[in-house]
Order: C-alpha cells, then structure tokens, then sequence
C-alpha cells in the first residue's frame, strides 16, 4: 500500500500542483482546503504524513500538528511557510512538527522530504510492531536485511559481532546502501532491543536547530524556547541513536558530541548541570571523513572515538545477485496490496542490467513509482522510469564495446554530478546536498572528472 500525504493549505492553485506532484511520485494523496478542513480529514483518514501550510485563517499550521501530533504521535508533519525565520522553525520543531520548508521551495527538496517523513513513519511503527512482538516472544524475531551476496553477508556478520557490545560503530557506503537499516539490525541484536531506537540526520537541519535536537533546552535558553525540551540524545536512553550523515555537523557541535561520548553525559542548552545519559551511538556516513579531517573540517579525536568498530556496505553494483532478491522483496512489499503479482521478463532485465547509482533506496523508489502507475498486475518496461527504458532498449552489443564496467561507473559519477551542478546553476552548496556529500568532496570529484562549475 502507498503512503498516504494530507495536503492543507488555503490557496488552491498550491494544493492542485502539490497534489500532482506527489502522485506522479507514487503517494496516495489528499487535499483539504483550509485548516478547519485539515482538522477534519485528520480524524477521518488518519494519513501517513501531513504537510501544511502555517499561515491559514481560523486554524493554522501549528494547531494542525497539535491535532495530528494527538491523533498519532507518530505521524510526521511537515510545515510549509514563507515567512520562515530560525525562530519559528526551531518552535515548530520544538511542538513536534518533523520538518520545516521555506516557500518558494524546489520540488525535488520537497519530494525527499516527504520520503525522508514516509520511511521515518514507517521505521517509528515498524519499532512499536517489534516491541510488542518482543513482549510477547521474548526476544527479537526480526529477520536480517535482503541480500545473499558475499560482501553483504560479510557486513551483516560483522554488524552482528558488534551488536552485543555497547560500542560506538561508523557505518560507510555510498548514499542509499542500507546504513539506517543496518544500524537497525545493530539495535536489533543488541541488549537494548528494548529501549528506542531513534535517528537524526546531521545534514538536514541548521546548526542552531541541530544542536536543540540533539542536546534539548533549557526553557527560556532562546526565543521561542517556552518550555524545557530534552533532546534526542536524553529520549534514546537505555537504546540506540543513530546520528546520520556525521559528516556535515558542524565543528561546534562535533566538540559537544565528543564530550557527551566521552562523558557519558549532556548538558542541555542554557544549563549548566549536565544529566547522565546511557545511550548506544551509531554513526553513518557516505563522505571521506579522513579527506573530511584534512581539510580541517572534521575532528580527528572524534573520527577515532565513533570507529571503534567499522562496518562498510557495499553498493548495489557490487552484491552480486542481490538486485534480484530486492527486487523481488519490493515488489512483494508494495504491489502485493495493489494486485501488482510479478514483473515481465523485459522489465526485470531492464532493472537488473541498471547500475543503480542510487543503489538499494532507488531501487526501492523504482519499484514503488512502478507500482503507482502500472495499469496491470505485472509491471513492464513502460511502467520504469525513462533512465531505465532507455537502459532496456539499448544495444547489448554497443554497451559491451563501450568500455569496462569500471569506465561506465566513471561516465555515469560524471554524468550525474555535472547535471546536478547545472540543475543548481552552479550552486556548488546546494548540489553538494542533494548529492549528500559534503562540498570537499564535491569539489574532489569535480576536479577528478574535470568539471567547471
């Protein structure tokens, strides 16, 4: 079954882009005009993820999230605004809303936002599921990640080794290799089974935000903070934390965070009395965090206190076999409640022929759109994206003499990188982060394949 998004806003032309937006995108979407008619779409279809605009007459953005925040906690509500200031974001989040978007805003930032807000809803029910599961049974029933490939089978090895001790563990890979979901199976293994399981990602808030997140406040410490908040790292005591994207925070948190491991212990913005925390740290990353500490933009000493133990995921190009067996598993996960039964030959050769730059999630976003748009109960070629088609209608004798697969990587990296640079007109910050490294790397693989911003 498809996510379903509640849009709300009191401007029509904004609820008519957003709602063909997102269904081209594979969501089940709905649209109330208006807050008084979000509240009540809120109760009525009770949606996977809400995404409002702030300022509406009679109801407004936050009184939605208090409505769909009571509901369902664990229902992530995105806010729309255009009067945004760090202020008022750091009080939205505060109220518990999960994101906070600034109009006028790119629909590529919103779409992975409303994704980012679909997985983070399904892992939050899928933790509740596993508890329950855990009361009744005793212990973990979980199965391991998809994939039979020797470089996977190595990394879920050694993940479970680690996951009886309380050490901190530095997941690598490339963006969309499965980092959260290994750092899930870490929890899942682990003593802490029972505690929470929780997740931040260090790039996809500001500084100031970032640290409240983290380290909660004291009330009063900034405008806007009207009452006391523990942080994220107080909420995961006695379980797991995993701090995505270590590679972006900033310096003057990844001094904070050195002290909070080393310690044992945070202290709250505007306190001064620090609390003792007993929290299991994951971090993951799909930087060079050691080209990261050349350029003088990440710690040393803290580089060395999160790898203690150090799993790398391979990306999907090098899991032989596993395409098939994933590809198998999405299909399975959304089209069986669709009436999706299989995938044609064509279709499932075009699939397993893609380099998949974006490795295992884009598969799994492949696969969803699939589902979305196929008029039938077998998806086929028509139904992939065009990057796929035009990857099934080539010549395998032309592709063949076009190089090593190695070379085809190259052309590929270049490819991609170029066209994000141009999609951003040179905004080497901007296409760093959708290509989610940090922008020295950016700047590395620029010159590796020679490119001009």
């Amino acid at each position: 079954m498809s996510c379903s998004v509640l849009l709300i806003d009191d401007e029509t032309s904004i609820l008519d882009s957003l709602r063909i937006l997102l269904k081209e995108e594979g969501f089940a979407v709905h649209a109330a005009h208006g807050g008084r008619a979000g509240l009540e779409q809120i109760a009525a279809l009770k949606p996977d993820v809400v995404l409002s605009d702030v300022r509406m007459p009679g109801v407004d953005g936050l009184q939605v999230l208090d409505a769909a925040r009571a509901q369902d906690p664990d229902t992530p509500v995105i806010l729309m605004t255009a009067q945004a200031t760090l202020q008022s974001a750091i009080q939205a989040v505060n109220a518990g809303a999960y994101y906070y978007l600034q109009k006028p805003f790119r629909n590529d930032e919103l779409v992975a936002t409303v994704r980012r807000a679909a997985e983070h809803r399904t892992l939050r029910v899928e933790n509740t599921s596993l508890k329950q599961e855990l009361k009744r049974r005793g212990g973990s029933s979980a199965a391991p990640p998809v994939g039979q490939s020797r470089a996977w089978r190595e990394a879920l090895r050694l993940a479970e080794t680690v996951a009886p001790t309380d050490s901190t563990v530095l997941v690598t890979g490339e963006s969309g290799t499965g980092k959260e979901v290994v750092a899930r199976f870490i929890h899942e293994r682990s003593g802490r089974l029972g505690g929470p399981f929780l997740s931040v990602n260090c790039g996809a808030l500001p500084e100031g935000l970032l640290e409240s997140e983290l380290f909660g406040h004291a009330r009063g410490a900034f405008t806007g903070a009207a009452a006391a908040r523990a942080g994220l790292i107080e909420h995961a005591h006695g379980g797991t934390l995993l701090l995505d994207e270590i590679g972006t925070m900033p310096a003057a948190l990844q001094a904070k965070l050195l002290r909070a491991l080393e310690a044992g212990e945070v202290r709250r913005i505007g306190e001064n009395d620090p609390r003792k925390i007993d929290v299991r740290f994951v971090a993951a990353t799909n930087t060079d965090l050691q080209a990261a500490i050349d350029a003088g933009t990440f710690r040393r000493d803290l580089f060395y206190r999160l790898n203690v133990h150090r799993i790398h995921l391979p990306p999907l190009r090098e899991r032989a076999g596993d395409a098939q067996e994933l590809l198998a598993f999405f299909v399975d996960k959304y089209g069986s409640g669709s009436g999706i039964s299989g995938v044609s030959d064509a279709a499932r050769d075009a699939l397993l022929r893609y380099d998949f730059p974006g490795n295992v999630r884009q598969l799994e976003h492949v696969v969803q759109r699939a589902v979305a748009v196929s008029p039938g109960p077998i998806l086929d070629v028509a139904d992939l994206p065009e990057e796929l088609f035009a990857a099934a209608s080539d010549d395998p004798q032309a592709r063949a003499s076009d190089g090593s697969v190695a070379a085809a990587r190259e052309r590929a990296e270049r490819d991609m990188i170029a066209a994000t640079i141009a999609r951003h007109r040179g905004e080497l910050a901007e296409a760093a982060r959708e290509l989610q490294v940090s922008r020295t790397t950016l700047w590395r693989l620029m010159r590796k394949h020679q490119i001009q911003s």
